[in-house]
């Protein structure tokens, strides 16, 4: 975008209340208020894919994206609807679409995914928002007040998250905001600052981000067993272990033995649950992978049975582990088995099996 001079002008009509203003704090009248931004946005000679307008409440950052992007699509809010907000994307994306960009974002809770707009977090609505503006406008997206509602934790975390999708998805996305505190973790390739007026091309990187582990007592399912995609209940003789992040409760991952025919020490993951507003960062994975590494130190497998699709997609990638059956569904062991309610059992649901194997020559 070349650049460009922004002038807005507005007609001055007093009235009692203005001109005491005008008296009081010697405000100088000329009969137009004029307001204007000289703006250098030289985005036209490089690729790039996410960029940031961020600066202070009334710098203009909303009149600069709206000049400079005048041919993007300009989010600013949905129409939903009653029901589960699933209903509510466009008709023609089918339900892996829509779920996979959900979880993409970083909103990966499918109990959630049942419910209506309004039943949401507000960072649950966030990343719904991004999801659904993503998947149903081409071109370039410019998504203003972006992370405005939302915790700030929520915020940094679901940066980081849309900026991988949109990557993914090599789309272009502009960011417009007031809060500083995103800029690291959306990884822009570019930054216009509206408040200082300075343009300034670079990729910033994500800050570390510090996670505690520890084993806990399986109380803490309490806590997490409203976000996990199962019904089923924590089985109380499972190992539980929680990563913390700057002391709050981010994921847990349950373990427990696992009687096999032929092998020994072999150990299953029961429960791994990722609370919404640390999702999107891959910390799931991290904590199974972490539990995993415990047990190999030991002498003991791991193994995993999921039907996420996101777990799926990560652990089918990753050297980390080895996929002993693709997605398929379990058949019934037997008679008595098909008189049981297998609500939450695998037999009902696609899912795909792992063994845990830890990294090889040093690669993650």
């Amino acid at each position: 975008m070349p650049r460009f001079n922004h002038v807005i002008e507005t007609e001055y009509l007093p009235t009692f209340r203005t001109e005491k203003v005008v008296g009081m704090f010697d405000v100088p009248m000329t009969g137009r208020l004029v307001k204007s931004w000289d703006v250098d946005l030289p985005i036209e000679n490089f690729e790039w894919n996410v960029g940031l307008i961020v600066g202070a409440s009334g710098a203009g950052k909303t009149t600069i994206a709206k000049r400079a992007f005048a041919d993007a699509v300009f989010f600013e809010s949905h129409e939903w609807g009653k029901s589960s907000f699933l209903n509510d994307f466009h008709v023609a994306l089918d339900i892996r679409t829509i779920t996979d960009a959900l979880s993409h974002v970083g909103f990966a809770s499918p109990p959630a995914w049942l419910l209506p707009y309004h039943c949401l977090s507000n960072g649950q609505k966030f990343r719904a928002d991004l999801a659904r503006a993503i998947l149903e406008n081409d071109g370039a997206l410019v998504f203003d007040e972006f992370t405005s509602l939302v915790d700030r934790t929520v915020a940094k975390i679901g940066s980081h998250a849309v900026q991988k999708y949109v990557r993914k998805m090599k789309r272009q996305f502009v960011a417009v905001t007031c809060h500083y505190d995103v800029a690291e973790w959306l990884e822009p390739d570019w930054v216009y600052d509206a408040s200082a007026m300075e343009f300034t091309r670079r990729l910033l990187r994500r800050p570390p981000i510090e996670v505690q582990i520890q084993q806990v007592h399986h109380s803490v399912w309490q806590i997490f067993k409203g976000h996990h995609y199962l019904s089923a209940e924590l089985n109380k003789s499972a190992q539980v272990y929680v990563a913390t992040i700057e002391d709050r409760p981010a994921a847990m991952t349950a373990i427990l033995p696992f009687p096999h025919p032929h092998l020994k020490n072999v150990w299953k993951e029961h429960r791994t649950v990722v609370l919404p507003d640390f999702q999107g960062i891959g910390i799931g994975n991290r904590l199974s992978e972490h539990v995993g590494d415990i047990l190999l130190a030991e002498g003991k497998r791991f193994t995993s049975v999921t039907s996420h699709p996101a777990m799926v997609h990560y652990r089918a990638k990753s050297i980390k582990w080895k996929m002993t059956r693709g997605p398929s569904r379990v058949a019934p062991p037997g008679k008595k088995a098909k008189k049981q309610n297998n609500q939450n059992s695998s037999i009902n649901r696609l899912t795909s099996s792992f063994e845990y194997v830890g990294s090889r020559n040093g690669q993650n």
